[in-house]
């Protein structure tokens, strides 16, 4: 990310106020552009180049030039490692990955092998997107992340079959109804495994804790500057960790719902129609139409539920960082995506 390159200066965190939802709504939705997916490495090169000028205090103020350079580095590189995250896993790339994936689980009619199928395909790509953007200040071992794969596959194929074996077994709902809630079991599967899979793909952070930085004033960034310091971690933080994996693993859930829900209950109403009874091969495209539709719109607004770089007051910690800052003194921490 742009605080990684090299610089005495530090870059304005956004050109929007993330203290506020629609401020991170509007810079997530910068994250999430996929048209950053086709930048070229020379075009990695020239942004962070661009970006270095400025925190060397060659260039004075930021440039609609500047603030592209930033939109490039931010979705592309990891915060905490400054390294390209792998295209498919990037946020950018989130909606995209994800298409194929949801249109698959929200097949009507998809029998037993097809549900396994599809939802151990969803979280083996899950897996892959929590470890490729999580806080790398606690990096998770082989065993640890083996072992928190098939606990999310198993979970999720085993609300999948079951509820679809139990939606029949209603005899006191209509038909209709049963219809809607059959449609609705991906969601359920996709929920739940995948808030379990955010704490099982990061629970290294939560046992080990995360690191923790003081949040400086503006005359402090100044001064660190002028001294040529880095600031340094206070520490390892248990309670960050929880804090940060936990919001996480809720503006996941936030995520899935609009893009797990709308898109079949809008199906279910269309498949009604003359018009699509009509035409079933349209099926598929009106799916999948629906899916990205709902997916653009729904990213940005899950990830803008919680700060990415999240303040908070020492005092909600452990002793020892307060005690290094004061009770009241303020500390900020990357959540992860």
């Amino acid at each position: 990310m742009s605080a990684a390159l090299p610089g005495k200066r530090d870059l304005p965190t956004s050109q929007y106020n993330l203290n506020t939802y629609w401020g991170r709504v509007r810079q997530s939705a910068e994250i999430a552009d996929p048209s950053t997916l086709f930048v070229s490495n020379a075009g990695l090169e020239n942004a962070k180049n661009l970006l270095s000028s400025y925190k060397h205090g060659q260039m004075q103020s930021m440039t609609p030039e500047l603030w592209r350079a930033k939109k490039i580095v931010d979705s592309t590189l990891h915060p905490d490692t400054g390294q390209p995250v792998f295209l498919p896993f990037r946020m950018s790339c989130f909606v995209i990955s994800n298409l194929v994936v949801t249109a698959g689980m929200l097949t009507p009619g998809l029998k037993t092998t097809g549900t396994l199928l599809w939802q151990i395909t969803n979280q083996s790509l899950n897996v892959a997107i929590n470890s490729a953007n999580a806080n790398k200040s606690t990096p998770l071992s082989t065993p640890t992340l083996v072992k928190s794969y098939f606990l999310a596959v198993s979970a999720s194929c085993s609300v999948a079959l079951g509820l679809n074996a139990l939606v029949p077994r209603l005899k006191r709902l209509s038909p209709g109804t049963k219809t809607i809630l059959t449609r609705l079991v991906p969601f359920a599967a996709v929920a739940s495994a995948g808030a379990l899979n955010v704490f099982l793909m990061r629970g290294e952070e939560i046992r080990k804790g995360i690191d923790v930085f003081p949040q400086l004033t503006e005359a402090q960034k100044v001064k660190a500057v002028k001294e040529g310091k880095d600031v340094e971690s206070l520490g390892k933080s248990k309670k960050a960790a929880t804090m940060a994996v936990a919001e996480t693993a809720l503006s996941r859930v936030l995520n899935a719902t609009p893009i797990m829900v709308l898109p079949p209950l809008v199906l279910v109403r269309l498949q009604r129609t003359d018009w699509l009874k009509s035409r079933p091969r349209l099926v598929l495209p009106v799916n999948l139409g629906l899916i990205l539709t709902t997916s653009v719109f729904a990213l940005p607004l899950a990830l803008g539920a919680f700060p990415q770089r999240q303040a908070i007051q020492a005092k909600k910690l452990e002793g020892e960082i307060a005690d290094q800052v004061g009770r009241d003194g303020m500390v900020e921490f990357n959540r992860g995506i």
